[in-house]
């Protein structure tokens, strides 16, 4: 068996936090998702036309990098998929490129042989924690252990992944029950603290003086008024992805992004080539040549 690829100093680490509405960030206290666009940008991502507005699809095309057609995923089941040939960044990296991966979070069919997952098949290092139940207080419990586990791993320099991917789901299940009132506010200033934790433990690794990180937070689908998503409504459609790293210039305009551009991005951070075999649907974020072409 071959050995592990030299990590080099580039290192990137991808957030996803379900659920968080575009329209609402503005009048909340998210000073970490706030810090990470003052350093690269914030920008808008739809939801395609061939996506249904669903975690499962949503999460699917931004850690493949490529669309429904290809990997398959049509819904929260996620039977009938093509995800050994379409893996996630942190199973292809691990599996191609003998890159240190690892993943984190506590929705069983990203992680778990259920409901036809994993997602995520094969990272080098995967924790899964579940919720007690299925409650928006079970799920800022779980939110809470999967950032402390993710805050111990990433903070370590000698376990050292070079892609990680750390799922917080309690904001879109506090959205279902709740609807998108004060409890759904506070859920999401409640995960910008967990952004923090991970900030923080990134930036207290020994090594960190020597490596450069790229940092990705990124939400799968928005919400109505009424909590639910699935539909084709402008708020079930809007979503968003936030970056800073090397080659991010901060306030830079940026073209029009779409899911499956986190995936080529995470690539692109680590100076890996996709093979043309792997058809990725996405491209890096790059710097907009012309203002004009930014979405109003």
């Amino acid at each position: 068996m071959s050995s592990l690829w030299p990590a080099g100093s580039r290192r990137v680490l991808v957030v996803g936090i379900d659920g968080v509405r575009l329209d609402l960030l503005d009048e909340l206290h998210t000073p970490h998702l706030d810090s990470v666009a003052a350093a690269g940008f914030l920008a808008r991502v739809e939801v395609d036309d061939a996506t249904p507005t669903m975690s499962g699809p949503c999460w699917a095309t931004i850690v493949t990098g490529v669309g429904v057609a290809k990997h398959g995923v049509f819904g929260n089941h996620l039977g009938g998929n093509r995800l050994d040939v379409f893996p996630d960044f942190t199973t292809r990296l691990a599996a191609v490129h003998r890159r240190r991966t690892f993943a984190a979070g506590g929705w069983e069919p990203l992680f778990l042989a259920r409901s036809g997952g994993p997602l995520f098949a094969a990272p080098g290092r995967l924790s899964y924690i579940a919720p007690l139940e299925d409650t928006p207080e079970a799920w800022e419990v779980c939110d809470e252990r999967v950032t402390a586990e993710a805050a111990f791993v990433l903070g370590r320099s000698d376990d050292d992944p070079q892609a990680s991917f750390v799922y917080l789901g309690a904001v879109d299940e506090t959205a279902h029950f709740l609807g998108c009132g004060e409890e759904y506010r506070r859920s999401i200033e409640a995960a910008d603290v967990r952004l923090g934790r991970l900030l923080d433990a990134v930036r207290s690794r020994p090594s960190y003086a020597d490596e450069e990180w790229t940092v990705i937070v990124v939400t799968d689908h928005g919400h109505v008024d009424a909590g639910g998503h699935g539909g084709r409504s402008d708020l079930e459609r809007t979503a968003w992805i936030a970056a800073q790293g090397p080659g991010i210039l901060p306030g830079a305009p940026v073209l029009p992004l779409h899911h499956t551009d986190v995936a080529a991005h995470v690539y692109a951070a680590l100076e890996i080539a996709p093979d043309p075999h792997w058809t990725l649907d996405g491209r890096p974020f790059t710097p907009a040549a012309d203002p004009a072409l930014l979405p109003v």
